[in-house]
């Protein structure tokens, strides 16, 4: 077995951490009351603070520069140093905080309850482009509104996405205020104005962006997996009624906008790789991708195998102390397109991808009831409730609900690893 996977931290709490173990170590920026934000580093439910890791002089070459540019409050500066600066940090981190650890009397004045701290947007992110990757998710949604035919041409030949906004990213925890927009509600011939009356989440993987190119130049799919710094939950918060009134011709627009959650920490490629796997084998009589998005390695090893959840709480069920309801278990295995495909599609025009641009994933479902990342789906577009212990019955999202995504990998004979949660309560329209 794999020394590292079976390493051990003198941070007590992060042995057996559901999320947070030695071998995940994401980054993230928080803050302290009073302070200004910066870089951070999760470790069982506690945080390192590498600033002040740096200044107590236990980083050296090429871990000191890549911690040096974490500095700033965001991490764009550290993801455009690319892979090397990565793993270089995360060997350092790992011996600073393994058991063996002979810094560990001057990190313990660095480390942070993270109760007591605040997380933002790890990245000032410039560009957000969501895709569309979730084979199934693409069928149940098709289903709904062409039963004969539910995928569109293009869909196994392009990875289809839309640029959405950055402006309204906001990390988890940040209310859902229920938006307002035009509708044409059923039976009517003419457009209303008022608040979204079917809102749904969307369970996504999120994908930073580490190394950018130059405009005009696409990135190779063999080079493409070099490019991706880590990964985070995103819930794609979604108006289907603002929606369904909008989208013809040109696709989303103010029915995605108006709020994006991201998971504050960000797992590294790096933390990822035993969890990768082969790409599902496309079923017979699919086309073969385009040459440009067809790479032998990234088919035998770019997907990956995390299980993802979603939990609902209602301001009921916290009143009566219930846990929340799991809506969807899915996995990431349902992409049709691997991340690497994903890069190197966005910028094969000459698109240039810059370090903090952030990626969605598009709602990763399941094949069966259970697995469906959207209230959309699960509903059958609100024509089959969902029922809850608390005897509340939801089609979709109504004011104090409370959405939770949640990431976990798992393998024999590996540390489990998870992603921390992703959460938004949905809060009255102006």
């Amino acid at each position: 077995m794999n020394q590292t996977a079976i390493a051990r931290s003198w941070v007590e709490h992060a042995n057996g951490h559901r999320d947070f173990p030695l071998q995940n170590l994401p980054l993230g920026i928080f803050s302290r009351p009073g302070q200004a934000p910066r870089c951070g580093v999760a470790i069982g439910d506690a945080i390192l603070d590498l600033e002040a890791a740096l200044a107590a002089g236990v980083f050296e070459g090429a871990a000191k520069a890549a911690v040096e540019a974490t500095r700033g409050g965001a991490l764009n500066a550290f993801f455009a140093l690319g892979r090397p600066a990565r793993v270089a940090l995360r060997e350092r981190l790992q011996v600073l905080l393994g058991e063996h650890s002979e810094h560990r009397a001057v990190l313990q004045a660095a480390l942070h309850s993270a109760g007591e701290c605040t997380l933002h947007l790890p990245a000032r992110v410039g560009d957000y482009t969501d895709f569309y990757v979730g084979i199934e998710h693409a069928r149940n949604v098709g289903k709904l509104f062409r039963p004969d035919n539910p995928l569109l041409p293009n869909y196994k030949h392009v990875p289809i996405a839309y640029h959405g906004r950055a402006s309204t990213l906001r990390p988890s925890g940040t209310d859902v205020r229920r938006p307002k927009g035009q509708k044409l509600p059923a039976g009517q011939t003419e457009p209303s104005f008022g608040p979204c009356a079917r809102l749904d989440y969307e369970l996504e993987l999120g994908i930073w962006i580490g190394q950018g190119n130059d405009m005009g130049q696409p990135i190779a799919i063999g080079d493409a997996a070099e490019h991706v710094a880590g990964f985070c939950l995103l819930n794609d918060w979604s108006a289907r009624d603002i929606q369904a009134w909008e989208y013809q011709p040109l696709g989303p627009f103010l029915s995605k906008s108006f709020i994006t959650s991201v998971s504050p920490w960000v797992v590294t490629a790096e933390a990822l790789e035993p969890f990768r796997c082969a790409q599902p084998a496309r079923p017979e009589g699919d086309p073969q991708p385009l040459s440009y998005l067809l790479d032998n390695r990234d088919q035998a090893a770019g997907a990956f195998d995390i299980e993802l959840e979603v939990l609902l709480l209602t301001e009921r069920m916290r009143d009566e102390g219930l846990p929340a309801h799991r809506l969807t278990l899915s996995n990431t295995r349902s992409m049709y397109w691997t991340v690497a495909q994903m890069v190197a599609h966005h910028s094969v025009n000459g698109c240039q991808l810059q370090a903090g641009d952030l990626f969605g994933s598009g709602t990763l479902s399941g094949a069966v009831p259970g697995s469906f990342g959207s209230l959309l789906e699960i509903t059958e577009g609100g024509k089959q409730p969902v029922q809850l212990a608390s005897g509340e019955v939801r089609t979709f999202l109504e004011d104090g609900d409370e959405i939770i995504l949640r990431a976990r990998c798992v393998r024999d004979g590996v540390a489990s690893i998870g992603f921390g949660e992703c959460r938004g309560t949905v809060v009255g329209a102006n």
